[in-house]
């Protein structure tokens, strides 16, 4: 297995593997690459929905989503599909699943129909981005928690005609959380931050007035250029990304072109 660092903040690309069929020892080789790069990219694989379910197991327990649909026989894969009739609704950087109290470890997404161009992705990495805040500001942000919210983050989604009665039982099972604004990598002991526009409202104990300014601050610096990658989807790539320290966006520029990705979310655990 070939691993070729792209940028430099963050992103890898792995060669040389089929993720769907890996070898104990590739899988290890896989799992550190992620955790040194934070999102690792693959290429031309051989994924059935079946396997890039299994491939996902081999993380952690695997956990569906409430607001989108999954292919026939495989629940715990999601099916993201944006065609001129259903656009994409997301369209700013975000970490996945926040409202969660225990939010996504990462997730695997494959490219199962691409445009021919656009529709590309961009990664940022929290870890630098918290790094490259002023040692005043690391110290002040430190011990701080945010508010993250189902209902915030998927607003269009509920005010659309029946949107609230589709989405009554996820709005349901997922009131607001507490997290903190810095979170540690369980597992690298790296800090990074944790805070994204889609979902976090507010951060606590704050006025509404600091806390808007603050947050708009933090997210704005967070996705600078130099924290950042960018993919160029291929069919049948895949990218894995570290949910914990990432943040993500799609790039939607491809007009009437269809995309259509899979994507399995491995369940985390609660941020400290």
């Amino acid at each position: 297995m070939r691993v070729q660092p792209v940028a430099g903040a963050l992103g890898a690309e792995l060669s040389g593997v089929q993720i769907g069929a890996l070898t104990d020892g590739e899988f290890d080789a896989v799992h550190q690459a992620l955790l040194d790069y934070e999102v690792i990219f693959f290429r031309e694989q051989e994924l059935s929905a079946e396997a890039h379910r299994d491939f996902a197991l081999r993380f952690g327990e695997v956990v569906g989503h409430p607001a989108y649909p999954h292919p026939e026989g495989v629940p715990e894969v999601t099916i993201l599909e944006h065609t001129a009739e259903k656009p994409s609704k997301i369209e700013c950087w975000h970490t996945d699943m926040t409202f969660m109290e225990k939010p996504p470890l990462g997730s695997i997404l494959c490219g199962r129909v691409v445009p021919e161009r656009g529709g590309d992705t961009l990664w940022a990495s929290m870890t630098a981005a918290y790094n490259a805040l002023s040692p005043a500001l690391r110290d002040f942000v430190l011990p701080l928690e945010a508010w993250h919210d189902f209902s915030w983050g998927f607003k269009e989604s509920l005010a659309e005609p029946g949107g609230r009665e589709r989405l009554a039982g996820a709005v349901a099972a997922n009131p607001p959380r507490k997290h903190p604004v810095v979170r540690t990598h369980p597992l690298t002991g790296r800090k990074a931050l944790f805070v994204n526009r889609l979902f976090t409202t507010h951060i606590h104990g704050l006025t509404g007035l600091e806390s808007k300014h603050l947050l708009d601050l933090l997210c704005e610096h967070a996705v600078q250029p130099q924290f950042t990658v960018r993919f160029r989807w291929t069919p049948n790539s895949v990218v894995m990304w570290d949910n914990r320290c990432t943040q993500h966006v799609p790039v939607n520029d491809h007009g009437l072109s269809t995309r259509v990705m899979e994507r399995v979310t491995v369940l985390g655990d609660a941020p400290r």
